[in-house]
């Protein structure tokens, strides 16, 4: 057992004290601030997502909010994808590159008017970034962090939940769509959306005072459906093939290599950030691709803090970027990283803390 120490660079979400209630345990820190990674049997976490319903702070999703003239300007240059099309109340999934064309974050879009957008972030400075690019082109901004904090509702009986708090309009919402509402006098953002492919919702806090209260009105509404507290689940998100963005990602990792290719428009304007080394990226092909990796075994084997790396016919061709035990499965799975010289169907060997363990290259997903 740790303490981590409260300090000014670690900030705690609107949800922390109702979170410390129900009886975290795990937690890990992400955007510099403290996100539940269980409340004490990940295995009855896992189930009640894929069977029930699930409950999740994931306030460290942090917005970054573009606002202002050029708002859609800056949005589109810090995009490789074409945003010309993205309606008020739509949200896109966008992979944002450096000049490089390597992968640095990939945030959901949200357009909430023709001057005001969200970038919803996994776990980087993108502020920095999108401020240092609006003043470096001379833009008409501004780039700041809302108070907005993201709850999620995960799982196959998360409709019928957020339907009761807000109303059956919620079950119309297409992918990634979103209405602003309130509840209680409490404003929020109401998006189909979330880390799993169990189905769900992100409940977009916009008061950082109500958190407690917010998650009071889930926990009661979900009551009658066994809702319970969780967080984003290793298993579920691997047997899914949903990416981790700076866990499944090295420093030069492009979106082509990671099955995001398809998130990529290369017509997109010349001065859109990246666009240049992603084109000729996509003309020679990429070097690496990702693959799911079954492993021998039959005893949870988690990845610890570094990658592994992966040998066929005894040369390195890659790396196993993550390593989980797969209750569906009955496996430890995970993600490779690797030279397109290899295909799925493939055996490999990876280099692991006890020694070397065969394991079989498959698509992604896994299910």
């Amino acid at each position: 057992m740790f303490t981590i120490f409260p300090t000014a660079r670690l900030r705690p979400s609107p949800f922390y004290e109702a979170t410390l209630a129900d009886g975290m345990t795990t937690a890990s820190v992400y955007n510099r601030m403290i996100m539940p990674a269980s409340f004490g049997d990940r295995e009855a976490e896992y189930w009640r997502l894929i069977n029930g319903v699930a409950m999740w702070d994931v306030s460290v999703e942090r917005q970054v909010q573009l606002t202002g003239p050029d708002a859609a300007r800056l949005a589109q240059i810090l995009s490789p994808r074409d945003l010309t099309k993205c309606a008020v109340g739509q949200g896109k999934y966008v992979p944002l590159c450096n000049h490089r064309g390597m992968l640095i974050n990939d945030p959901i879009l949200l357009k909430l008017d023709d001057k005001r957008y969200w970038f919803s972030i996994a776990d980087s400075d993108m502020w920095l970034w999108a401020r240092a690019i609006a003043a470096e082109r001379g833009l008409d901004v501004q780039v700041d962090e809302p108070d907005v904090s993201p709850l999620a509702v995960q799982g196959p009986k998360a409709e019928d939940v957020v339907a009761s708090i807000f109303g059956d309009w919620v079950r119309s919402l297409k992918y990634f769509w979103f209405r602003e509402t309130e509840v209680a006098g409490i404003p929020v953002a109401v998006q189909r959306s979330g880390w799993s492919k169990q189905g769900g919702f992100e409940i977009y806090l916009k008061d950082g005072s109500k958190g407690s209260a917010l998650w009071a009105i889930v926990k009661e509404a979900g009551r009658p459906f066994d809702i319970g507290p969780g967080g984003p689940t290793s298993a579920e998100r691997t047997e899914s093939g949903l990416l981790s963005v700076g866990g499944d990602t090295d420093e030069n990792t492009n979106p082509f290599e990671v099955r995001l290719g398809k998130y990529v428009d290369l017509g997109v304007p010349d001065d859109t950030v990246g666009i240049a080394a992603l084109r000729r990226i996509a003309a020679e092909g990429p070097k690496r691709h990702q693959l799911g990796l079954v492993l021998e075994g039959e005893a949870p084997s988690p990845l610890g803090f570094a990658w592994e790396d992966i040998l066929h016919h005894g040369e390195k061709i890659g790396a196993m970027t993550n390593c989980t035990w797969s209750y569906r499965m009955k496996a430890n799975i995970g993600y490779a990283l690797v030279s397109r010289d290899v295909s799925p169907g493939e055996t490999v060997q990876v280099m692991r803390p006890a020694g070397l363990v065969g394991a079989r290259l498959v698509e992604l997903p896994f299910l």
